[in-house]
C-alpha cells in the first residue's frame, strides 16, 4: 500500500497573530484525522513569522512566536529577513533557545564563518514507512545588513548546491525551505531537478494549486496567514518515489474559528502592551502628529534622524508617524504604537545636484496620499515630506541646506530612512553610497531624543 505523506507549511505569518487561532485549530483537527487515517504529515515554517510590528512579539524579541510553533509540533523552519535583519544580533542568536523543532538554514554564519549553533544547514526525516525526507532551506542574502549586525550571508544557490549533493545521495526525496522569493525558487527549480518539492516564501506570493516546473513541485501560502500550504504526496514504499503529488493554498478565512479566537486575539495584544509598559518621559505637552501638514512629532522625528546619523540635512515622510504622544507620561508602548515599523534610519551620501534632484522629487504631489506597503513600512499612507535644514525658495527655484544654496559639486549628507535604499523612491539615493545604521529602529532614535529633551516624572 502506497504512503501518504501531509505536508502543511506557513510563510510570512509577520506576527499577523489575529489569523493563528483559525490556522492552530485547523492543524490540530487536521493532526488527529491524519493519525487515525493512519497517514503522516509534517509541520514546517518558511520565516518571516516574526515581525516587531506587534506588541507581543516586540516585548517578547520573538520568543512568543516561537512558543506558539512550539505548541502546534512544527517539524522545521527556516528564517526569514525579519528574523535575520530586524533583531540584533543577540536576539537572533538566543531567539531559538526554547525551540522544539529544527532550524534548517544553510546560508547564514557568525563573523568567524561558523554556522550558529542553532541551526543545521540539511535534516533527514524518515516515514514509517522508511522514505527519507532531506530537507534543506536557505534566506534572502542581504548582504551587507546580514554584516552589519555581525552575521555573514552566503549565496544562497552555491549552498544548495552543496546540500542537494549531499541529499541525493542520502535522502529519497528532497525539500527546499526557501525564503527566497518565487523568482529564484524558480530557479532552483532549473538548477537543481532533484529537488521534489520547493516551499517557498517571501515574495508573498499565492500557488492556490502549486506550479511544477520541470520535476519540482513548487508551493506557497501568501502572507499574513491568509493561507495555510497543503502538500499531498503519495509515496510508493518499495520503490521509495513520489507517485502522485498535489499541492494548495487553503484560505484561513474558510476555516471554523475557535469559540476563545477574540479573547485569544487580545490576549496576545494586551500582554505586549504589559510587557512594553515602561516609562520613559514625561510630556508637559502633547506632541501632534498629522500627515499633511507640518507638524511637531514628525518634525522631532526627522531632527532626531539628522543627529543620529551626524548628517547635514534630513528629510522622511510624515505618514511614518501614526498617532500623537499626549501629555503625561510616555512608555515603550506609545512610542511602538505610533512607529511599529522596522525601520532604520540610513546617511546618504549625494552630491549637490543629485540632492537637488531628490529633494525636488519630493515635491511631487503624489506623495502625499500614495499608499504603501512593505519595505518595513507598517502604516497606510506616505503622507507629505518633512524637512530639517533644508528649505525651498520656489519664487526663485532654489534650495538651500543649513541657509546656503545648494553647490552642485559638493559631497552632502543626508540623514533618511532605510526604506528609500529599498524601493523605487528616488534613483539617486539607490545609488549612492549608504550608511545603515542597525540594529535601532525609528522608535529607538526617537526615545533617544526624547530622553534627552524630557525628563522621566517619578
Amino acid at each position: 500500500m502506497n504512503e501518504i505523506l501531509h505536508i502543511y507549511h506557513t510563510n510570512d505569518i509577520h506576527s499577523h497573530f489575529e489569523n493563528w487561532p483559525k490556522i492552530r485549530h485547523f492543524l490540530q483537527r487536521k493532526k488527529e484525522q491524519h493519525a487515525r487515517n493512519n497517514e503522516e504529515m509534517l509541520l514546517f515554517d518558511l520565516g518571516d513569522h516574526v515581525d516587531r510590528c506587534h506588541p507581543y512579539t516586540e516585548g517578547t524579541m520573538g520568543k512568543a512566536n516561537v512558543r506558539l510553533l512550539n505548541e502546534l509540533g512544527y517539524l522545521a523552519a527556516t528564517i526569514g529577513n525579519n528574523e535575520g535583519i530586524t533583531m540584533p544580533h543577540d536576539a537572533l542568536d538566543t531567539l531559538y533557545q526554547e525551540a522544539q523543532f529544527d532550524i534548517i538554514l544553510a546560508n547564514l554564519y557568525d563573523d568567524n564563518f561558523k554556522r550558529p549553533k542553532w541551526t543545521v544547514p540539511r535534516k533527514i526525516y524518515t516515514t514509517k514507512g522508511g522514505v527519507r525526507i532531506g530537507v534543506t532551506g536557505v534566506t534572502a542574502p542581504f548582504y551587507k545588513l546580514y554584516r552589519l549586525l555581525g552575521w555573514q550571508i552566503s549565496n544562497p544557490l552555491k549552498e544548495l548546491e552543496t546540500q542537494i549533493d549531499f541529499l541525493k545521495k542520502q535522502a529519497d526525496i528532497i525539500v527546499v525551505l526557501s525564503h527566497l522569493g518565487i523568482h529564484e525558487d524558480l530557479i532552483v527549480a532549473k538548477l537543481y531537478p532533484e529537488v521534489d518539492l520547493i516551499l517557498g516564501g517571501h515574495t508573498h506570493h499565492v500557488l492556490e494549486k502549486g506550479e511544477t516546473d520541470g520535476q519540482t513541485l513548487l508551493a506557497a501560502a501568501g502572507k499574513y496567514g491568509y493561507y495555510l500550504g497543503h502538500v499531498k504526496l503519495e509515496i510508493d514504499p518499495g520503490a521509495k518515489k513520489i507517485v502522485h503529488r498535489s499541492a494548495r493554498a487553503l484560505p484561513t478565512g474558510n476555516f471554523q474559528e475557535p469559540h476563545d479566537e477574540a479573547s485569544e486575539i487580545e490576549h496576545y495584544y494586551f500582554e505586549g502592551k504589559k510587557l512594553l509598559d515602561k516609562k520613559l518621559v514625561y510630556l508637559p505637552e502633547t506632541l501632534e502628529s498629522d500627515w499633511f501638514r507640518d507638524n511637531c512629532l514628525a518634525g522631532l522625528l526627522c531632527e532626531a534622524v539628522m543627529e543620529w546619523c551626524g548628517a547635514d540635512c534630513a528629510f522622511l515622510n510624515a505618514g511614518l508617524v501614526l498617532g500623537s504622544l499626549e501629555q503625561g507620561p510616555v512608555t515603550k508602548f506609545d512610542l511602538h504604537r505610533i512607529l511599529p515599523h522596522p525601520i532604520n534610519p540610513c546617511l546618504i551620501e549625494l552630491t549637490g545636484a543629485q540632492l537637488q534632484e531628490v529633494l525636488l522629487a519630493t515635491l511631487d504631489p503624489k506623495w502625499p496620499h500614495l499608499e504603501l506597503k512593505g519595505l518595513g513600512f507598517r502604516g497606510k499612507i506616505m503622507g507629505q515630506f518633512v524637512y530639517r535644514r533644508i528649505q525651498f525658495n520656489h519664487a526663485l527655484r532654489k534650495i538651500y541646506i543649513n541657509g546656503q544654496p545648494v553647490a552642485p559639486d559638493r559631497i552632502y549628507k543626508l540623514g533618511t530612512i532605510d526604506m528609500y535604499t529599498f524601493g523605487n523612491f528616488f534613483p539617486h539615493i539607490r545609488e549612492a553610497e549608504i550608511h545603515y545604521f542597525m540594529p535601532e529602529f525609528l522608535r529607538d532614535v526617537l526615545e533617544w531624543k526624547l530622553v534627552e529633551l524630557y525628563k522621566v516624572r517619578p
